[in-house]
């Protein structure tokens, strides 16, 4: 699991990352509504800061190299779930005609007296598997492997290996 650079995010409140990687999976932190020009709470009410906790997700969405579109799963959260048809409403307009799956549930309380908290999983493939930063990579030729290889470590570097696909 490797956290990933978020430099549009809102800033962090405690020892986190806005969004880490695991294999093709991005998981994001939980975002309240904060708007990040004037950082506190968006105002208006839940619809307000359920909008601004949307964008704050397409921004690190977008940081991650995803969308909307590969969004998996969402998981809100709502001090009050009488919220729940405005918050549904600014859902539906962020995600458009894509369904993820999706909890929402009630709870006590959200940091900085927040509404609403949402979070998500995203699937996104990488190509190659490779995540991070890689000094330099040698890849023999790929033909006399039939065409496809697969890159895989291999005594502190990697190795081309040929795949069963392609």
């Amino acid at each position: 699991v490797e956290p990933v650079a978020t430099p549009n995010a809102p800033p962090v409140a405690g020892p986190y990352s806005p969004a880490v990687r695991a294999g093709d999976w991005l998981v994001l932190a939980g975002q309240v509504g904060l708007d990040p020009a004037a950082g506190r709470l968006a105002e208006g009410g839940t619809g307000d800061e359920a909008r601004q906790a949307l964008a704050n997700i397409t921004t690190v969405l977008s940081d991650c190299g995803a969308s909307w579109g590969d969004v998996a799963k969402v998981s809100i959260f709502l001090t009050d779930i009488a919220d729940f048809p405005v918050v549904n409403e600014a859902y539906g307009a962020a995600v458009g005609d894509h369904r993820p799956a999706r909890s929402t549930v009630q709870v006590a309380a959200l940091p900085a007296g927040a509404r609403v908290e949402i979070e998500v999983w995203a699937h996104k493939h990488t190509p190659l598997g490779l995540y991070g930063t890689l000094g330099s990579l040698a890849v023999p030729d790929p033909n006399r492997f039939g065409g496809t290889v697969e890159l895989c470590p291999a005594d502190g570097g990697w190795q081309a290996m040929p795949t069963s696909h392609g």
